[in-house]
């Protein structure tokens, strides 16, 4: 992959595509939304975001089947779709983008500190991405933010338009 995608970076193209994005964050907690909300010009690009901390909210705010997170766990690539999937409904954007994964400072759910799932919905359908980063709680947390904003770049950049078909 090329240089990591800023957030700038993002709402520039998707500004200039005329597409909105929605956020479903589970250990990033909002980071997205927040580095997205940063940049000058983000409210014609970012719908808004939920925190999805608890399994709770991606069930009942994200719609993920209750069947999968009791059967798989939160940390899984389905989840990570499936949330975005919800987020980019719920908000009515054109494309959604999701992490959830495992900060520390323990493992959970068997899956040791630094797994990470991302994921990117669009009209088309969702896409999840496997991720094994090293560090603290912090570290782990912005490079989660960080691969994520590179992938929704990334979809951006397909030239495409993602969110019409």
């Amino acid at each position: 992959m090329s240089a990591p995608a800023s957030a700038a970076d993002v709402v520039a193209l998707a500004a200039r595509l005329g597409l909105t994005v929605a956020t479903a964050e589970s250990l990033t907690a909002g980071m997205i939304a927040s580095a997205l909300a940063d940049v000058p010009g983000a409210s014609t690009v970012l719908r808004g975001g939920v925190v999805a901390y608890q399994v709770a909210v991606k069930r009942d705010l994200l719609g993920v089947d209750a069947e999968l997170l009791a059967a798989a766990g939160a940390v899984d690539p389905r989840v990570a779709a499936a949330m975005a999937t919800g987020a980019r409904t719920a908000l009515s954007a054109d494309i959604g983008v999701a992490t959830t994964g495992v900060a520390g400072p323990s493992a959970h759910e068997g899956k040791p500190v630094g797994t990470v799932f991302t994921a990117i919905s669009t009209a088309s359908g969702a896409e999840s991405f496997e991720h094994h980063f090293a560090g603290d709680r912090e570290g782990i947390r912005m490079a989660s933010r960080d691969a994520a904003l590179a992938e929704l770049f990334r979809e951006l950049s397909r030239g495409t338009n993602p969110g019409r078909g």
